[in-house]
């Protein structure tokens, strides 16, 4: 919301967009609307809306109810990743859209359990689906495809996952396995249940969505394997930096005759990859496609607002297309 109000001048200057927020939606606020605008600043605090509540005759309770009091023209999903279902942003983002609005996500979820069923209900609505932000931060990575027609990308391998980075880069520094990840979640890096970090879910819902999307093949989380970082030991990580080897988790995705290939693992690579250097929050992908043999991506240690850029691109790409 910040960056939107931060970009507000030059959306309606350079790209003709002007906005107003119409709904906010979160476990602590409840279903708020107001087709005629709400306050960014009273958007934080409960009983500044509390007037907003009764904008319509019937107080929204769901999704659908919303949108409606809200008469949203695009809705912005940004619930918690759920690996088992991508429940509830699947019924968040197919709602929108049946509503008639543009959808937008930073959830890997609906991607790896819906994208063809909300791909195809865009297309048939009018709408886009949208979700930049869904890996890598707000860095062009499905946007990129797009502005490259009739390549075939035939693999790709890359670090996908901060949490991990910054636990091994500490590890390396002499932290135990514990420690680094107590100063990841210091940091504000790590959940506090950063289950789905350390156990490589994370970075292989990242790479199922990238399957799916750029590979156009559907993929389920339980045909790549998958390995975290738990297993390491603070000795083992800096014997493997000492010997020029450091450990890294992984992500892999290669197509043969027999279908794709996808893994999720610690790794050990040589310092002279260039994944050998990616620290901190940095993240780093490589393309391997039928035209350009390699394609490489490095995201240097994003900023806050990172994220919150995919999500505005794609608010760009949405209403200007």
């Amino acid at each position: 919301m910040q960056l939107l109000r931060d970009r507000e001048q030059e959306l309606r200057e350079r790209h003709g967009i002007s906005f107003r927020i119409t709904g906010v939606a979160t476990l602590r606020l409840g279903w708020i609307a107001d087709p005629n605008g709400l306050d960014p600043e009273a958007c934080v605090d409960r009983t500044l809306l509390s007037d907003k509540r009764r904008a319509s005759d019937q107080e929204p309770t769901t999704i659908r109810t919303w949108l409606q009091s809200a008469q949203a023209d695009i809705l912005f999903e940004a619930t918690s990743l759920n690996v088992q279902t991508g429940q509830p942003a699947v019924d968040h983002i197919r709602a929108a859209l049946e509503h008639g609005a543009h959808a937008i996500t930073a959830n890997k979820g609906p991607i790896v359990h819906a994208y063809r069923e909300l791909r195809d209900l865009a297309a048939a609505q009018g709408k886009r689906f949208l979700f930049e932000s869904t890996v890598m931060d707000g860095v062009p990575i499905f946007s990129l495809f797009d502005q490259l027609p009739a390549i075939h990308l035939q693999g790709f391998h890359g670090i996908l996952n901060s949490t991990t980075n910054v636990i091994l880069s500490e590890m390396e520094n002499g932290l135990s396995f514990d420690e680094s990840l107590k100063k990841a979640q210091a940091l504000g890096i790590a959940e506090t249940d950063a289950t789905h970090d350390i156990g490589g879910w994370d970075a292989a819902v990242k790479t199922a969505a990238l399957i799916t999307v750029l590979m156009d093949v559907p993929v389920k989380l339980e045909e790549i394997q998958r390995e975290g970082i738990r297993g390491l030991s603070g000795e083992a990580v800096r014997a493997a930096r000492k010997e020029g080897r450091p450990y890294k988790l992984i992500c892999r995705a290669k197509k043969s005759e027999s279908g794709i290939t996808a893994t999720v693992r610690p790794e050990q690579i040589p310092l002279t990859d260039p994944m050998a250097q990616i620290a901190g929050t940095s993240s780093y992908i490589y393309f391997e496609t039928d035209i350009f043999p390699g394609l490489a991506i490095t995201e240097e240690n994003p900023g806050l607002y990172a994220t919150a850029y995919g999500m505005l691109a794609d608010l760009v790409r949405a209403v200007t297309r």
